[in-house]
């Protein structure tokens, strides 16, 4: 696992903050919330500037903390990002990657 971004909430329910890979060096990164209700859709969009670059979905771990999923992708990386979203110790976010299993 890796930490690949640090954000805040806003009193706005707003996350910003920053991603950074080798590769990927975004500054300012938001999580806005999603207008609509649909049963699969996200609870929050992701945006670098005006650019929409991903989506997250509210989840709750099997200890029972609460984290989004998140799902970030552009044309330029080789495939998408999958991270979750979880509180730190001093009420900061950290966007933590992990590679994805392959399935037998």
């Amino acid at each position: 696992m890796a930490t690949i971004g640090t954000f805040h909430r806003s009193e706005t329910d707003e996350i910003s903050g920053s991603v950074k890979t080798l590769t990927l060096n975004v500054k300012s990164v938001k999580f806005v919330p999603a207008e609509g209700d649909t049963e699969n859709g996200p609870d929050y969009r992701v945006f670098a500037a005006a650019v929409e670059f991903g989506a997250a979905w509210r989840k709750q771990s099997d200890k029972g903390n609460s984290y989004l999923s998140v799902k970030l992708d552009d044309p330029s990386f080789g495939a998408p990002i999958y991270a979750s979203l979880v509180e730190t110790e001093n009420d900061e976010l950290a966007l933590i990657w992990s590679r994805r299993r392959a399935s037998n």
